[in-house]
């Protein structure tokens, strides 16, 4: 199975690179040449290294930022559970999953696995002191400099890795309390920052014409199109969303489907949460599950990019079982059965399914 995963994988390439990299090409080359923007800080990096910017760098940097991310899930999953042969079906229900590595290959470009990327190097970081609290910090405040819309969509599962893995293990003190105070006020305030002040101070025009001077390929102009949305308020992104609303909410029974085809792995986390040896323990896990999903449904209120919401929200799960997975238990769980038929079926099934997409399902 994870043979074919691979070969999925590769075959996602190469039909990605036969499609326009609309999103993603105009983020490379915005910056911030016209003061403090929105969904910049990317481009802000090319620019010191591009003064004009190739197509092809869109799909080297995706495929760069995924091959480093999956080396460190990689990494991660070997020091939470180890590549020994009753955890193989967990690796191909989390690695496998078309909401994970095959989609994040078809969203090559975009800036969700940027998210993902910094919530494993702080379940991979060490958690002796304040500096864990300061470093999830400092991830969310660059998250939410690639894109705001990662205050609702990683910023809280890196708040849960925090708690998780640092608070109820390190205990609660007046300090760490404050700085985690700190910290949080410090990230929402530069959300709210990049969403109602982080527009262009231009007009779309002028806007366009240097967007234009920063293409290796000024005739592209088709790759500029979606320039409206630093000039779009979030009151219309909520318009546009409610009136797709009838054609994207029939996606939602696929959706629920490609979720349940993971249940093995949900159940595996269901018992992982029992087993939990502190009662007090299990409620926040709890609690940290249905804040994540409910950030996720804020933005599926605002935003119409339903396939790759409802991708980065099971990505998020698969994150926080592994923080989960580091807390005192009072009994073991046992793995994912080899040689149970539906899983072997759902473990299939979940192997050939070569993506979820971006908007509608596949």
């Amino acid at each position: 199975m994870l043979a074919v995963n691979v070969a999925v994988a590769i075959g996602v390439f190469l039909h990605k690179i036969t499609l326009p990299p609309y999103v993603p090409y105009i983020h490379l080359l915005v910056d911030y040449h016209f003061g403090f923007t929105k969904r910049a800080l990317i481009g802000a990096i090319v620019s010191l290294f591009f003064s004009n910017v190739p197509v092809w760098l869109v799909f080297a940097l995706g495929v760069v930022v995924w091959l480093v991310t999956l080396g460190l899930f990689l990494q991660l999953f070997r020091r939470t559970f180890g590549f020994d042969d009753e955890h193989m079906p967990l690796l191909v229900f989390m690695v496998g999953s078309p909401f994970f590595f095959k989609n994040f290959m078809h969203t090559v470009g975009h800036f969700d696995i940027y998210g993902c990327a910094f919530a494993i190097c702080l379940l991979l970081m060490p958690t002796r002191s304040v500096a864990f609290v300061l470093s999830a910090a400092a991830f969310s405040v660059i998250l939410v400099l690639i894109h705001h819309v990662h205050f609702l969509m990683y910023v809280p599962t890196i708040a849960v890795i925090v708690v998780l893995r640092y608070y109820l293990v390190q205990g609660v003190s007046r300090q760490n309390v404050m700085v985690g105070m700190a910290a949080a006020a410090c990230v929402a305030a530069l959300f709210l920052a990049a969403q109602f002040d982080g527009s262009m101070p231009i007009s779309e025009a002028e806007f366009s014409h240097y967007l234009q001077g920063r293409m290796a390929d000024p005739s592209r102009t088709d790759l500029l199109s979606f320039s409206y949305i630093w000039y779009q308020p979030l009151s219309r992104e909520i318009q546009d969303t409610w009136q797709r609303m009838p054609s994207n909410i029939l996606g939602v029974p696929v959706f629920a489907l490609l979720i349940w085809l993971h249940a093995p792995l949900w159940r595996y986390f269901a018992d992982l949460i029992r087993s939990l040896a502190n009662e007090w323990h299990r409620r926040i896990v709890i609690s940290a599950l249905v804040g994540v999903s409910v950030g996720y449904l804020v933005i599926f209120l605002i935003v119409f990019d339903y396939s790759r919401w409802i991708s980065n929200w099971a990505v998020c799960m698969f994150l926080i079982l592994h923080a989960v997975k580091t807390l005192p238990a009072a009994q073991s769980v046992s793995p994912l059965a080899t040689k149970d038929r539906r899983t072997r079926t759902f473990g299939w099934l979940v192997t050939l399914i070569p993506r979820v997409g971006v908007v509608r399902p596949f």
